[in-house]
């Protein structure tokens, strides 16, 4: 494990966090969204523990995985517009919070994350 890998784990984790935290809760107009913690928590925990565990066993899949750029033209637009999908996705949730477009149920929230990090 390299300082340098350490920090660039940490910089791309962090400003995913950034990025997603402001993607849901500056359209909700609030931090109070339960549902906006639940998500950057299923979203972000499983790749902290990831990205540990590939710290410490495996140094060059992490330091692969930081550097992953698609080869494949084709591939390339695929996770750029998965990128666009997502980000519209969470801005739709924030949104739906704000306007009160639809009220999901806590229990249904956290059943259904419990199911997400047991299929992780």
């Amino acid at each position: 494990m390299t300082k340098k890998l350490l920090m660039q784990a940490i910089t791309k984790v962090f400003s995913g966090i950034v990025l997603v935290g402001i993607l849901i809760f500056a359209p909700a107009g609030t931090f109070s969204f339960s549902g906006g913690w639940i998500l950057m928590g299923v979203l972000f925990i499983p790749m902290l523990i990831a990205g540990t565990i590939m710290m410490f066993k495996n140094p060059e899949l992490l330091k692969r995985r930081l550097k992953a750029k698609e080869k494949l033209k084709k591939q390339s637009v695929i996770v750029l517009l998965s990128g666009i999908m997502f980000s519209i996705g969470f801005i739709i949730a924030g949104l739906g919070v704000r306007f009160s477009w639809y009220l999901l149920p806590e229990g249904v929230m956290i059943g259904a994350s419990a199911l997400f990090l047991l299929s992780y």
